[in-house]
């Protein structure tokens, strides 16, 4: 009992949290729901005249015995060389422990060789990240959100610590504050997103969609369960083009759904394809009533501003939690 009670007590940590560009007001926003347990800290992220980086960590000196950690954006392959640069260059400034939080693991969708030839870039980026050196703390602390793919969990080497978090809890919070909450039910677009994410929605009515094949084409269907009336929510990972979840809400809705949402942790949207579920001036037949997001890929948080049906759900809370862990 007394050393339950010690843990319940055990005082927080101060974090010196550093961050990419694009995370700027994602690390503010974490910052703002530490209640001082965090101070942001900078890096002079420069260039060479060849392009390759020119790196500088300010303060580099003071970060010695402290607890410090990275918060990541690997928005495109030019930003990773310069990001894990400084990844591996912050463990070894004698910290006490360090921490990379990498909201989106990027490469998740290309996780295994479905014929000879194929790069699993998944786990090309596993690797690299498992290399990270150890701090005077011991392993890095990886923090990573609704990660593609389940097996990815073990591409990971024992010198890394993953933890890996989830988005679904904030959407299960929006839900709650629906007019109409106690007519949602969950749509998984296919089998894998129902593997995911399904035991947290053990509350919930749910349904699964399927693609099934007529000649060429991959059509979507309701595999099971019944949407007549209901306010249909369809749960993923991550979107990219968005054409699934349009052929899933045709769907729904031809089958009865009184009005169809949609919510990923990750909304990639290469292209600008977010801007096929704007609701357009005037249009009376929006396919989306909501589409939610996380801030894990902050350049589309930036594009979707103020764009409806598009509202942001951010991690900042939930990644200030994994910080003191």
């Amino acid at each position: 009992m007394k050393n339950k009670k010690a843990m319940v007590n055990c005082p927080k940590k101060h974090v010196n949290l550093f961050y990419s560009v694009d995370c700027e007001e994602l690390a503010h926003n974490v910052a703002s729901h530490s209640f001082d347990h965090v101070t942001l800290q900078s890096i002079k992220w420069r260039s060479f005249a060849d392009g390759f980086p020119n790196i500088f960590i300010e303060n580099a000196e003071e970060l010695r015995g402290q607890h410090v950690a990275f918060l990541a954006s690997f928005s495109s392959p030019a930003h990773i060389f310069e990001q894990l640069s400084v990844v591996y260059a912050l463990p070894r400034l004698f910290v006490a422990s360090f921490t990379l939080v990498l909201p989106f693991f990027p490469t998740g969708s290309f996780e295994r060789m479905e014929e000879e030839g194929d790069v699993a870039t998944a786990f090309t980026l596993a690797r690299m990240l498992t290399n990270i050196p150890i701090s005077r703390g011991g392993p890095t602390s990886l923090v990573i959100y609704d990660i593609h793919a389940l097996q990815e969990r073990f591409y990971f080497g024992d010198e890394v610590l993953p933890l890996f978090e989830t988005g679904i809890p904030l959407l299960k919070q929006r839900l709650q504050r629906l007019p109409d909450a106690k007519n949602v039910i969950i749509a998984f677009p296919d089998d894998g997103a129902w593997k995911r994410f399904h035991k947290q929605f053990e509350s919930f009515q749910v349904v699964v969609c399927t693609k099934v094949r007529d000649g060429d084409k991959r059509i979507v269907q309701l595999k099971e369960g019944n949407v007549t009336g209901h306010h249909v929510v369809i749960v993923d990972d991550l979107v990219q083009s968005g054409s699934t979840l349009v052929e899933c809400q045709k769907v729904l809705a031809s089958k009865g759904a009184a009005k169809v949402s949609a919510y990923v942790t990750h909304g990639v949207f290469p292209k600008q394809s977010w801007e096929r579920f704007t609701h357009k001036d005037g249009a009376s037949d929006n396919a989306f009533a909501h589409f939610w997001i996380t801030d894990s890929c902050p350049l589309t948080v930036k594009a979707i501003a103020n764009k409806a049906p598009f509202e942001v759900l951010s991690l900042a809370g939930s990644i200030a939690n994994a910080l003191q862990i």
